[in-house]
């Protein structure tokens, strides 16, 4: 575990995780797909080093946030470009068909019994030690809603929350943010968040939340991802771990 920064010692009652590359690894590689299509729609086959750089350099950025408002930063590039753009939608709808081919496999695989390759390591012997304690845990993501459910119960992980939330058909709104403050109206001290993205980092910081940063390489299930580390400390993480193998370790520093 990394400590980058003390937080106030409390007792936690809500936990709220992030989806995809926190624990889910169904997605692994979603960059790589969403990379090549912006560049695409943007450039077309003529790209330079800078042309790819801005682009990996937003996607970084802009991990962990509803997928619809990335596609609407694609439309408005495009339209930079002096090029006739197709509605951010239209776009979702062709970034999440060639992202499901190879997600669609990793479903495929889980009934054979192979879930567990497609979860962080430790992940459900930490949510099982928040559940024993009387955590509420909350999933949320930036995923469509009806996906990161299916996705949830595939690796049989669905049980574990209190709720799961994702994003809402043809809205915008932040499924995170939402969460956190409904969580915060309802007057729910202690919270934890737990995301592998600079989103949910800081809005979990500004809620006043204890902040996990998972830095693991999502196709080894852990070990050090360096560019998460960056992501992660620039985001205000209290602490990283590269997955949750350590449960006992991560628990003692939530609270002791």
């Amino acid at each position: 575990m990394i400590v980058l920064e003390r937080h106030e010692k409390k007792k936690i009652n809500c936990a709220v995780f992030d989806f995809d590359g926190t624990i889910s690894t169904l997605r692994c590689g979603w960059e790589s797909v969403m990379e090549p299509l912006m560049l695409e729609y943007i450039f077309g086959e003529d790209y330079t080093e800078e042309n790819v750089k801005e682009v990996r350099d937003y996607i970084a950025a802009s991990t962990g946030i509803q997928t619809i408002l990335q596609m609407k930063w694609l439309a408005e590039r495009v339209k930079k470009e002096g090029k006739a753009c197709l509605d951010p939608w239209e776009y979702k709808a062709e970034y999440n068909r060639r992202l499901m081919i190879n997600v669609e496999k990793r479903c495929a695989d889980t009934v054979s019994g192979n879930s567990d390759k497609y979860i962080m390591r430790g992940s459900k012997q930490f949510l099982e030690a928040l559940k024993e304690r009387g955590v509420r845990i909350f999933a949320a993501s930036g995923t469509d809603e009806a996906d990161v459910k299916h996705e949830a119960a595939i690796l049989g992980i669905d049980a574990y929350f209190d709720e799961i939330a994702g994003a809402k058909p043809h809205s915008e709104d932040c499924s995170k943010e939402a969460t956190l403050n409904r969580l915060i109206s309802q007057g729910q001290g202690g919270l934890l968040v737990v995301g592998d993205g600079p989103v949910e980092i800081r809005l979990g910081k500004a809620a006043g939340a204890c902040t996990l940063g998972i830095c693991g390489k999502e196709r080894d299930l852990c070990g050090i991802d360096d560019v998460k580390v960056n992501r992660l400390t620039n985001a205000g993480a209290h602490a990283l771990v590269d997955c949750f193998d350590k449960v006992d370790e991560i628990l003692a520093w939530m609270e002791d």
